[in-house]
């Protein structure tokens, strides 16, 4: 059934947006998290260059709503300005002026009047770099020279120490760098800036951005057994999740001795979904292939007591950013994707689909296993324990 498009984000969405990108989510856990695909969210924050908007506040002096709902039933009672301003405790000009810019005595409607206001008092704060020619070319000249930020703004203090006019926070470049409409500097200097970024990463976009490093319980791979190290008995495994179009996966299972490959089909990248789908398919192996299994930090294994518990094999986790302890499982995803290209949508393969593609690689000879095939390389491990 094909899926309803949805065309807009609400105010409310979008406040959501923020607030998740401030925390460190990354785009697809933001879309997921709206049941939208990822390009909206990337719409909104990429309009600010991923700086949020200043939350705006309304003034303590200023005329709430419901003062203005008093304005609309007094005007539409025949009560003069002046009784309404003694009512409300407010001076008889502020009345006046609140219905004059809000369409009259006659037209004047209090959530019209409330909005219209609000969006009136919208004042762009002009940039520091915008008003000031000679720290703008400074500023320019600097980042064409790959100077960081944080090193223009330390240099100009160090420079000019008496002269705050020409002295700019770090913050401020990135903003008048990202957020294109202040027109104060040229887009094409954000490619002289080490990470190439076209928006500004939140504060706390670390692991925590990319959904790893928050698994209760998660035992090292440093305590893995050396056995599992050295490949030299069968029933150590390594996994991973491939990624197609739209948040499709597959798990992909790699035996670290002999190489032996078991593709899985996934509903969803939610640990329940993984879990149980690795439950299935490790407890149809027999027991002497069922040691371990190294997984990275993401939170799609965060079900990994409730593996253990049904199918005796222990989880050990890789450290942060370390792809290279799970070698033979990455090694083999980059070969899988002769199959599934990227940007191939993978719920709509079969479980069987699948196992003929892990049978491929199964029958494919292996240099490191002295082209054996990793199937005959299980299949002799097998008889001889």
């Amino acid at each position: 059934m094909e899926r309803q498009r949805k065309h807009w984000l609400s105010a409310q969405q979008k406040t959501d947006i923020w607030k998740m990108w401030r925390q460190g989510e990354s785009l697809s856990e933001i879309g997921r998290a709206l049941g939208r695909h990822p390009s909206g969210p990337f719409r909104v924050i990429s309009k600010g260059g991923g700086i949020s908007p200043v939350t705006r506040t309304r003034s303590g002096r200023a005329l709430t709503l419901a003062e203005r709902e008093d304005i609309s039933r007094s005007l539409a009672a025949g009560i003069s300005m002046r009784q309404i301003a003694v009512q409300l405790g407010r001076p008889t000009s502020t009345v006046t002026r609140e219905v004059a810019r809000n369409g009259g005595s006659q037209r004047y409607r209090a959530h019209e009047a409330d909005a219209s206001t609000w969006e009136r008092a919208l004042r762009p704060k002009a940039c520091a770099l915008s008003n000031n020619a000679r720290l703008r070319r400074l500023v320019a000249a600097r980042l064409k020279l790959q100077w960081a930020p944080v090193q223009i703004a330390g240099w100009l203090r160090r420079e000019f120490p008496g002269n705050k006019d020409m002295q700019i926070s770090h913050e401020t470049i990135y903003r008048s760098l990202f957020i294109q409409t202040r027109g104060v500097l040229k887009k094409e200097l954000v490619a002289h800036l080490r990470t190439n970024r076209t928006m500004r990463q939140a504060k706390s976009a670390s692991e925590r951005g990319q959904g790893r490093g928050r698994i209760c319980g998660a035992v090292s791979i440093s305590e893995r057994p050396a056995e599992a190290d050295d490949r030299a008995v069968p029933g150590h495994w390594e996994g991973d999740l491939l990624a197609g179009a739209d948040n499709t996966y597959i798990a992909t299972l790699v035996e670290r001795h002999s190489r032996y490959v078991m593709l899985v089909k996934v509903a969803g990248k939610d640990a329940q979904s993984v879990a149980s789908a690795l439950i299935r398919q490790v407890n149809k192996l027999p027991a002497q292939l069922r040691r371990s299994l190294t997984w990275d930090r993401g939170t799609e294994m965060a079900s990994h007591r409730a593996f253990t518990v049904a199918t005796q094999v222990q989880v050990y986790f890789c450290d942060p950013q370390s792809p290279w302890q799970r070698g033979s499982n990455e090694n083999t995803n980059g070969l899988l994707r002769q199959y599934f290209p990227k940007g191939t949508r993978l719920d709509g393969y079969t479980q069987a689909e699948l196992n003929k593609v892990a049978a491929r690689l199964n029958g494919r000879p292996r240099l490191t296993l002295q082209f054996m095939n990793p199937a005959e390389k299980l299949a002799e491990t097998l008889a001889l324990h």
